[in-house]
């Protein structure tokens, strides 16, 4: 048994460290691409290190290609849907998990069916519809205001909307394994239904809200096609869409580095922040399995 255990555990550590090297060893050469000059990616190795780090590529794509701008339009666009979707999901998972009321099954089985919704599956009918929104709120105001194309707001609204099944299922699952005694405790200490929902319920369910808030954070940061849809200002563009320009433009003057550059700026805050949560993501995962 012994020798079995060894040699699967031999075999699992394998496929992880190959599975670990298909990515890091693409961030790698990415990083070191970053640095080159335009001169450097013709003739030498694709690995040779550069001659000199040239970190004006990092300059040249922040400012020259915009990313400054749209990586603080990702920000704002990625926090306003994290605070929405969990503004609405927490209390929705909340009452599904503690409380019996007619039509919580239909709204359970509603929240199961979304979860094989997959955003890009509806950019088309979403399109059509805030078109006929925008129209109807331009002739009630009887001006020419953007109220869904190109605003900030209105696509961090579809983004939270779009996860609310997911974040909602997942909370709902957890707010299920806390015991029953920490209700009735609070219950008895005079608490009522808001603040045992706010001051216990909340911070005991912080792991599993970090981990949401992680998946979540993935999924809006490099969301691309709804994107591409609602925003056509230069200006309004998120991250992944003004990437996309970036490297068609660069394209045909080969300043690879700048575009690598801009690469490395789009990956660098996923990455800053797994490490930074990466123990409480653990930890949610690993409490959700509790039982009472």
């Amino acid at each position: 048994m012994e020798k079995k255990n060894k040699f699967y555990r031999v075999i699992l550590y394998a496929i992880l460290i190959i599975f670990a090297v298909t990515i890091v060893v693409p961030l790698i050469w990415l990083t070191i691409a970053s640095f080159k000059q335009v001169h450097e990616f013709s003739g030498a190795s694709t690995w040779a290190l550069p001659q000199t780090w040239y970190f004006k590529n990092y300059i040249n794509a922040w400012v020259e290609g915009q990313m400054g701008t749209y990586m603080f339009n990702s920000v704002f666009v990625t926090s306003l849907a994290i605070i929405f979707s969990l503004t609405l999901a927490l209390p929705a998972a909340y009452v599904l998990a503690r409380y019996e009321f007619f039509g919580k099954k239909v709204i359970q089985a509603l929240l199961m069916a979304g979860l094989f919704v997959n955003i890009s599956y509806i950019v088309i009918p979403m399109l059509i519809q805030v078109n006929d929104w925008q129209e109807f709120l331009r002739k009630l105001f009887n001006n020419e205001a953007n109220f869904f194309i190109n605003n900030h707001i209105a696509l961090a609204l579809i983004y939270a909307s779009c996860s609310l099944p997911f974040t909602t299922y997942l909370l709902m699952n957890y707010f299920k394994t806390i015991p029953n005694a920490y209700y009735e405790a609070a219950s008895i200490d005079g608490y009522g239904h808001f603040e045992i929902f706010t001051k216990i319920m909340i911070p005991m369910a912080k792991p599993s809200i970090i981990t949401i808030t992680l998946f979540n954070f993935l999924s809006y940061w490099n969301e691309y096609i709804m994107a591409f849809t609602l925003l056509t200002d230069d200006e309004k563009r998120t991250l992944p869409v003004g990437l996309t320009f970036l490297k068609g433009a660069e394209r045909t003057l080969t300043d690879y580095g700048k575009v690598y550059a801009g690469l490395v700026l789009v990956m660098l805050p996923t990455i800053i922040m797994y490490m930074l949560v990466q123990k409480k993501i653990t930890e949610g995962m690993t409490l959700g399995g509790l039982k009472d």
